[in-house]
């Protein structure tokens, strides 16, 4: 305890946004935590994505975007609209090597997807490219799935998925051009594949925008021999209004 007491006199807990000081480790000071915008309420089933309502945890709907877009996905939850200090924490985590990001925001997440877990679910990271991730030197949602591994006590597998080829960076791509860069873009490990024949998988990524990688992702697993699939982000692009 005193050498504990001695740490924090040294190291005091800061606002994993801003860096002022908090009550406790991986948390939020009050102003970030009011300038976060955090998704609750009537929430769409397949996406995560808010919708007008009032029942916490209640999803009897889905959003256009979900009504207009098959989903190869069962249902889908999310934390955060990705906007404001939501997009700046994404895009530490994502591109600015703040690795002490994943456990707080995997401990939102496994509060978030507690209504669309399955037993036995094995929680698998949208992957990225080779080459990619050698530029980058680690893949966020791979961070992200150890941490909700540790956190929902469920089996991980951060390379069962594999990108076969390079995509170009889809930002700025409409909706279209998006499913048709990602599409047939990745395949199930084949060393892997007896990990989910027959199980739920729970995919996990940071961002969804238009869900064009997380279909790929989950057409890949059940063509595979997946049960049922799941997906868990970290932030979802809503709309404005």
């Amino acid at each position: 305890m005193q050498m504990q007491s001695a740490l924090e006199l040294i190291y005091p807990a800061q606002c994993l946004s801003c860096s002022e000081r908090v009550m406790d480790d991986f948390g939020l000071c009050g102003a970030c935590w009011r300038e976060t915008p955090f998704i609750s309420g009537l929430v769409c089933d397949k996406c995560g994505v808010p919708m007008l309502g009032d029942s916490p945890g209640e999803a009897a709907s889905l959003c256009d975007d979900c009504l207009s877009v098959a989903r190869p996905w069962a249902r889908g939850r999310s934390v955060l609209v990705y906007s404001g200090n939501a997009r700046r924490i994404v895009l530490a985590l994502k591109n600015g090597d703040r690795h002490d990001l994943a456990r707080p925001a995997a401990g939102w997440m496994a509060a978030a997807a507690r209504p669309i877990l399955r037993d036995n679910s094995l929680i698998v990271p949208v992957p990225l490219h080779w080459m990619r991730l050698l530029k980058r030197r680690y893949n966020q949602a791979a961070l992200l799935g150890q941490e909700l591994s540790h956190q929902l006590k469920l089996a991980h597998c951060p390379d069962l998925l594999q990108r076969t080829r390079r995509t170009r960076r889809l930002d700025g791509l409409d909706r279209e051009d998006r499913f048709r860069m990602v599409g047939g873009s990745i395949r199930v490990h084949p060393r892997r594949r007896h990990r989910i024949i027959g199980r739920p998988v729970l995919l996990v990524d940071d961002v969804m925008t238009t869900g064009a990688t997380l279909a790929s992702c989950a057409e890949a697993c059940l063509s595979a021999g997946a049960a049922e699939v799941n997906v868990l982000t970290l932030a979802r692009v809503a709309k404005d209004g």
